[in-house]
């Protein structure tokens, strides 16, 4: 059955305390017409975010809730994960902002997994201060690929631009031993059914970057290009996936070469991201593809240098929001298309 928009329920991580992800929240909720396209909820406690709303000199009005099947659709619900006091020091890196960001994205991922909230937007979290003896993950994309069937991968979005990543938070001296060929077939068979699922994309052409610059020259700048991507590549496409590459990095978006593919995948971390953030100019999105649930989050961190000022931008996490909504909807439309038996002709 597919919900009425605002039955949707959006369940928000708080991210860092001492950041911007409170601000950016009640930023994105003060425009009401978003309660028409869903209704969110925040795991956190209404008292830490009564405070930054009284701060931020905000009149958004909350619902405070103790548990999930309190939500009122249309409110700004807040559901008390914690119910103890945390004094919120803005701009400051501490463990106790990292120890109530893993409570509240926690509680917010077993609300996911559990069907109770339909889609997670996670506000930043500081990778450093959410190390502990109970979460030992790089970041969020680790814990969901954990905790939700599938193969995680991180996709950057924005409007028809999207960039997945190989390789994602590792050692750029570690990225060449990890690019087999069962990773490079993996991570393309998981973005390009996300394209048809989660974008509605029926014949996805895909485009993948070189490793080395100028992928390799031939063998004179390392040879992985050679041995490792190509011959993987062409294998993936002789089985019927539009895969393309792999192509020299540097010259593919200066050449707006990008505009011709519905996907680019980058062989590592900086690689993807440094042109998509000069592309998206402020207004892109991190989505985990691969997994059977949906999760985005804004493309910044904490911003602790203008945490708790009012001058944080919000739109990448409203673009987040929207990012949900839509595939959430396109999920919906996916999985009713492809219960439908195929229609044959009377004889």
């Amino acid at each position: 059955m597919v919900k009425k928009a605002e039955n949707i329920i959006v369940g928000i991580s708080i991210g860092d305390l001492n950041g911007i992800g409170s601000e950016i929240i009640l930023k994105t909720f003060e425009d009401i017409r978003m309660l028409e396209l869903c209704t969110p909820v925040i795991f956190a406690n209404v008292k830490i975010i009564s405070f930054v709303k009284k701060h931020l000199e905000s009149t958004l009005a909350l619902h405070g809730i103790d548990r999930l099947d309190q939500i009122v659709i249309g409110k700004i619900n807040v559901i008390n994960v914690w119910q103890e006091g945390v004094e919120i020091n803005f701009g400051a890196n501490d463990e106790k902002a990292g120890k109530y960001a893993i409570k509240s994205f926690v509680a917010a991922t077993k609300a996911l997994k559990e069907g109770l909230i339909d889609v997670l937007v996670t506000a930043p979290i500081n990778k450093y201060n959410i190390q502990s003896e109970g979460f030992k993950f790089p970041g969020h994309t680790d814990y969901l690929d954990q905790e939700l069937e599938g193969n995680a991968l991180m996709m950057m979005v924005q409007d028809n631009l999207r960039v997945g990543l190989m390789t994602d938070h590792i050692p750029i001296n570690e990225v060449s031993s990890n690019l087999t060929e069962e990773l490079i077939i993996k991570k393309i068979d998981t973005i390009k059914q996300s394209l048809i699922q989660d974008f509605s994309i029926n014949k996805p052409k895909i485009a993948v970057l070189g490793l080395n610059p100028h992928c390799g020259d031939g063998g004179v700048i390392g040879n992985e290009d050679d041995t490792i991507l190509k011959p993987t590549l062409k294998k993936i496409f002789e089985k019927g996936t539009l895969v393309f590459g792999p192509y020299a990095a540097d010259g593919f978006f200066g050449s707006q070469q990008y505009d011709k593919y519905d996907a680019i995948i980058a062989t590592y971390h900086d690689q993807g991201l440094i042109p998509f953030k000069t592309l998206s100019f402020g207004n892109g999105v991190n989505y985990t593809a691969g997994l059977n649930k949906i999760r985005t989050s804004p493309d910044h961190g904490t911003a602790y240098d203008i945490a708790g000022k009012g001058k944080a931008d919000y739109n990448s996490f409203k673009e987040a929001v929207y990012l949900a909504l839509d595939i959430f909807n396109s999920r919906n439309q996916y999985a009713e298309i492809s219960e439908k038996p195929l229609k044959t002709k009377e004889k």
